[in-house]
């Protein structure tokens, strides 16, 4: 049985730590059949109790493949009392998730402040902070409370820290995303404030960003939402300079010739057909692991009327310019805050490997994410919070207010030319994010497979002009 000293005289198995991965939300392997997790590496960045160590977990599947994860784990004499974050306990002491102790989370904010650098053996944590005045040592924390890949921090209500679960080797979009959107002027995001990283044998992956929290913020989805429960037309005005504010990202990332990680690029003739050939792989696949349940029944075997349907939208040509992108848009990656609309998030697809996610697309992609989005909330109303069904007007009414304000903003260069272009290649992309919507549900949130399952029917049976 392989163990790793954790500090404080406490070593945890690789197995112990299996059950209690395989349940947490950030898990994004649900659905898969996992072999094992191994320890990878651990830093300890506190000896003493409670003692706090950044650890790098492999899940291993029985394909051959492996993710990478991430775990704060934080250990303390045993007591009865303390229940947040249970993994272990053992030899008298507790091993828990770190996250979920306001005394280890003040502990990271502190090395952050100081600009830390913790090397244990070959492996380094470096600590980072561009911001203004770091957080005080009695500073109060508390969990996000939101359900999400990652986990989040927050500080006084000033400062919030997300840290990744899931690693990839590289520069992790969301802090590469937020430099470059803060150097070229943008205005529509929280300030990044500082990041830690890890460097070792195994890789270098950024461990987690912290950014300025907005204070008194709503979230585009509630937002919405409240909006359906009314049938509250004057909200379109939101959705209106939501698009504006989007046009006003893409025109930011495409402002800079000279860097190569951003610069616009010409689409090639063959990206159409990589794209529709890329589409159509992930339709013969997803299609193939539809469970056998009640709740896919509407599109179960239906894989092929897709493939049609993707076939008449693809005889046209990309246009316009493929740029970096924000790349998992939607509403709940908007907040309504005092001073407008702040964009959040900027890691891209979860799901997806880190060099897809780096990958330059037509801004349309994220248009058609966050149109997804929005009849996505018109159906979730519907089929999961069991509001009245919203009208075919105000779904398309609130699609075309934010289109209108997007196009009001961006750089009709970046775009395909003509309406019918733009309105096919939309198409496209709204398939790609239902079937990446359709994965990830299936993969972590089982509850919500009507949603997706129920769009894309309907795509079928009234395909898009």
């Amino acid at each position: 049985m392989a163990t790793r000293d954790l500090g404080s005289r406490l070593a945890v198995s690789d197995e112990v730590l299996t059950d209690w991965i395989s349940s947490q939300r950030w898990f994004g392997a649900k659905a898969r059949d996992v072999a094992q997790f191994n320890v990878l590496d651990v830093v300890v960045l506190r000896e003493e109790a409670p003692a706090l160590a950044l650890t790098i977990v492999e899940a291993r599947f029985g394909a051959g493949t492996h993710e990478l994860y991430h775990v704060p784990i934080g250990v303390r004499p045993a007591d009865a009392s303390w229940d947040r974050g249970l993994i272990c306990e053992a030899d008298g002491f507790t091993a828990y998730d770190a996250l979920s102790d306001p005394v280890q989370t003040a502990l990271l904010a502190r090395l952050l402040g100081s600009g830390a650098e913790i090397r244990r053996g070959e492996s380094v944590v470096r600590f980072q902070w561009v911001g203004g005045p770091p957080v005080e040592p009695d500073t109060p924390s508390r969990g996000a409370g939101v359900e999400q890949s990652n986990t989040s921090i927050i500080y006084d209500e000033r400062l919030v820290l997300k840290v990744f679960r899931r690693l990839e080797p590289g520069v992790n979009p969301e802090l590469e995303m937020l430099r470059f959107l803060a150097a070229h002027g943008f205005a529509n995001i929280a300030a990044l404030e500082g990041w830690f990283d890890y460097s070792g044998e195994l890789m270098e992956a950024t461990l987690g960003v912290m950014q300025r929290f907005i204070v008194d913020a709503v979230d585009g989805w509630a937002l919405t939402l409240d909006a359906l429960k009314t049938g509250e037309t004057h909200f379109f005005d939101r959705l209106e300079e939501l698009g504006g504010a989007t046009g006003g990202m893409h025109v930011a990332l495409a402002s800079d010739q000279n860097d190569p990680d951003f610069a616009p690029e010409a689409p090639s003739d063959e990206n159409v057909s990589l794209l529709t050939a890329t589409i159509d792989e992930q339709i013969e696949r997803v299609f193939l692991e539809l469970p056998d349940d009640p709740v896919v029944a509407p599109i179960a075997g239906r894989g092929e009327e897709l493939r049609d349907l993707l076939r008449t939208l693809s005889h046209i040509g990309i246009g316009g310019r493929l740029i970096r992108c924000h790349g998992d848009y939607h509403l709940g990656q908007t907040v309504l805050g005092p001073d407008g609309w702040v964009i959040l998030d900027f890691e891209g697809e979860p799901g997806r490997p880190l060099r897809e996610r780096r990958r330059k697309h037509s801004p349309l992609r994220d248009v058609a994410g966050m149109l997804r989005s929005i009849s996505n909330a018109a159906l979730a109303g519907e089929l999961l919070h069991h509001m009245p069904a919203a009208s075919i007007d105000w779904e398309a009414g609130a699609r075309a207010k934010f289109l209108d304000g997007y196009l009001a903003e961006v750089d009709p260069a970046l775009l395909p030319a003509g309406q019918q272009a733009i309105g096919k290649l939309l198409a496209i992309f709204e398939l790609e994010k239902l079937l990446y919507e359709l994965r990830y549900e299936l993969n972590n949130r089982p509850d919500w497979l009507i949603v997706p399952v129920t769009a894309i029917a309907r795509m079928l049976e009234e395909p898009p002009a």
